[in-house]
């Protein structure tokens, strides 16, 4: 029988953090075009940028397609193709531990950058912290489960916190079988809700931005002091009288 707790752990909490994701990002977008951004800070400090934001960014892509494999596809369509339930936790704690220990590894250069470069740490909100506290307990906890789960307790997610994921979206929730996951399990799913609600109040609503304006768009003419095009070569004689050199 599920309890009230678990009932409102594992499905009003993640229906909240869901609810808060997607108003939150829609709000944002609407009233605060001018701050959906990375606040690149790559002018201040470009050599452990150079290291870091490629180690996060790939680690974390790779998580991301790790869990979707893991939480969205079922069980059944794996072994269906040919993938046995043993190559398959072989596979996930190879390419999981790599990739969530490049995520961990980028993610601490980021911040080291952050907290040593002085311009970097004074453009650095309160958001940003907090952002990254979130985002580094949710990669710690998932690496620990990557590991301990396949390797020392042998704990098949995919029959009880997989299921329980996918019911969320498909209105079949089922708080029960997260209710009996290993603590480490639960603590990584609730702060990984919680990251849900965080997110479109953060610089990370910059996932979901692409430049694709930048295929049509017209050329920028950049001009220098002198009236001509940037990086034109001065040269002796008369230039044309047109629109784009006149002064």
């Amino acid at each position: 029988m599920t309890s009230t707790l678990d009932t409102t752990l594992w499905v009003v909490i993640p229906y909240i953090c869901l609810a808060v994701f997607a108003v939150g990002h829609y709000w944002r977008y609407r009233y605060d075009k001018f701050g959906w951004t990375t606040l690149s800070s790559q002018l201040y400090e470009s050599r452990l940028l150079r290291w870091g934001s490629p180690l996060f960014h790939f680690g974390i892509l790779a998580v991301f397609l790790g869990h979707v494999l893991g939480l969205g596809i079922p069980k059944s369509w794996t072994e269906a193709v040919g993938v046995s339930d043993g190559a398959y936790h072989v596979m996930a704690v190879a390419i999981g531990a790599v990739a969530g220990f490049c995520t961990l590894v980028g993610m601490a250069i980021l911040i080291y950058r952050r907290r040593t470069v002085g311009p970097v740490f004074s453009a650095t909100t309160r958001m940003d912290k907090f952002m990254y506290l979130a985002l580094a307990v949710v990669i710690v906890l998932g690496l620990a489960n990557t590991v301990v789960g396949n390797i020392i307790s042998h704990y098949d997610y995919r029959e009880s916190v997989s299921v329980w994921f996918r019911g969320l979206f498909l209105l079949d929730p089922h708080p029960e079988l997260m209710a009996g996951a290993p603590l480490s399990f639960q603590a990584h799913g609730l702060t990984a809700f919680l990251l849900f609600a965080l997110w479109p109040f953060t610089r990370l609503v910059h996932v979901f931005s692409a430049p694709i304006g930048y295929l049509w768009r017209p050329y920028v003419l950049y001009r220098g002091r002198d009236g001509l095009p940037a990086g034109r070569p001065r040269r002796r004689g008369w230039d044309p009288v047109g629109e784009e050199y006149r002064r």
